[in-house]
C-alpha cells in the first residue's frame, strides 16, 4: 500500500518513552524537574489551573475570539467557512505548514482544548506556542514547532518536547515510568501560564507536568505545525485568568524549592514530609 504524505510507514501511534538523560535539568526552556521520572496519576493541577477548569466554559464569542487567525497561516492551511474553530490542510507533498491563534498572551493563565484525530497526524504533529517570529512554512516534513528559538512544541507522535532543535536535542514527554505506553488522545488540554512562564498539558484530566519553563518576558501565540494532507484541528479557548498575589502555601514551596542543590527535586523524597506535601512540591 502506498505511503500517504506524512505517513508513519511503522505504524501505530502509542510510543515507549524513556528517561531522557536529565536532559531537561539542563535546558534553559524545559521544566527543570523533569529528569525525575513521574507518574502522571501522581502529579496535582496547580491550584489556579483547577479554579480555571472548574469555571463555566468560554462563551461562543470568546472562543472565536481566541481561535485560529486567517492572516496568519501558510498557504496551504485554510479556515474552515462553517466553522471558525478548524482549520484544514491541503494535501501538498513535501511541506510541513503551520498556523498561529488570533491572540497572543503576555501575561495570566489559560488554557485550550486541541482536538487533533490520531488517524490525522502523520509523521509530524505538533502542538505549542510560538512568537510572531516563528515560521510558518518549510519544504519537506518536519517538526517545524520547535525547530528554532521562536517556538516550543509537544510532537505527538514521538512524544518529544523541542525548542530550538536545530542545536538543542529533544526530551520526552510526559516524563513516565520506563517502558510505560502513552498514546496522546485526540482531545487534550494546552495550558499556558505566562504568570510563572510555563507551557503544560492535561490529557484525560490528568495533568503532565510543566513541559517547557522560562517563557516569561515574550508574547506567545498558540501554535501547530501539520504534514498530512486533509487532516482538520479544531482550537476551543477554554478560559484564562489575570494574574493575582501568590498564597502564602505557594510561597513557602517556591522557598523550599529554591534550597533544593541545583534543583535536583529527587532529593523531595527524602525529606521528612507526608506524601502529599512532596508530590506537591515536585508539581509545577
Amino acid at each position: 500500500m502506498p505511503v500517504k504524505m506524512g505517513q508513519k510507514v511503522s505504524g501505530g501511534v502509542k510510543t515507549i518513552l524513556r528517561e531522557s538523560s536529565g536532559y531537561h535539568h539542563h535546558h534553559p526552556h524545559l521544566a527543570s524537574h523533569s529528569s525525575v521520572v513521574l507518574n502522571p496519576d501522581l502529579l496535582q493541577k496547580p491550584s489556579r489551573l483547577n479554579t480555571l477548569l472548574a469555571m463555566p466554559s468560554a462563551t461562543t464569542d470568546v472562543q472565536l475570539k481566541h481561535s485560529w487567525n486567517p492572516d496568519d497561516r501558510s498557504l496551504n492551511i485554510f479556515i474552515k467557512d462553517d466553522d471558525e474553530l478548524v482549520i484544514h490542510r491541503h494535501p501538498v507533498a513535501q511541506s510541513t505548514d503551520c498556523i498561529r491563534g488570533r491572540v497572543g498572551y503576555e501575561r495570566g493563565l489559560h488554557a485550550w482544548e486541541i482536538t487533533w484525530s490520531n488517524r490525522q497526524r502523520g509523521t509530524h504533529a505538533v502542538v505549542g506556542v510560538a512568537t510572531r517570529d516563528a515560521p510558518l512554512h518549510c519544504v519537506g516534513y518536519q517538526s517545524l514547532v520547535g525547530s528554532n528559538a521562536e517556538s516550543w512544541g509537544w510532537d505527538l507522535g514521538r512524544n518529544r518536547l523541542y525548542h530550538n532543535s536545530k542545536v538543542s536535542p529533544d526530551c520526552a514527554y510526559p516524563q513516565l515510568d520506563v517502558n510505560a505506553n502513552f498514546a496522546v488522545p485526540d482531545s487534550f488540554l494546552v495550558v499556558l501560564d505566562m504568570d510563572e512562564g510555563t507551557l503544560s498539558f492535561v490529557v484525560d484530566g490528568k495533568y503532565l507536568g510543566v513541559a517547557f519553563s522560562g517563557l516569561k518576558g515574550r508574547k506567545l501565540y498558540p501554535v501547530i505545525s501539520a504534514v498530512w494532507g486533509h487532516c482538520e484541528i479544531t482550537m476551543k479557548y477554554i478560559g484564562g485568568l489575570d494574574p493575582e498575589p501568590l498564597s502564602l502555601m505557594e510561597l513557602s514551596r517556591r522557598v523550599i524549592r529554591r534550597q533544593l542543590v541545583q534543583r535536583r527535586f529527587e532529593d523531595i523524597k527524602k525529606l521528612p514530609l507526608p506524601k502529599s506535601l512532596k508530590i506537591y512540591l515536585i508539581s509545577q
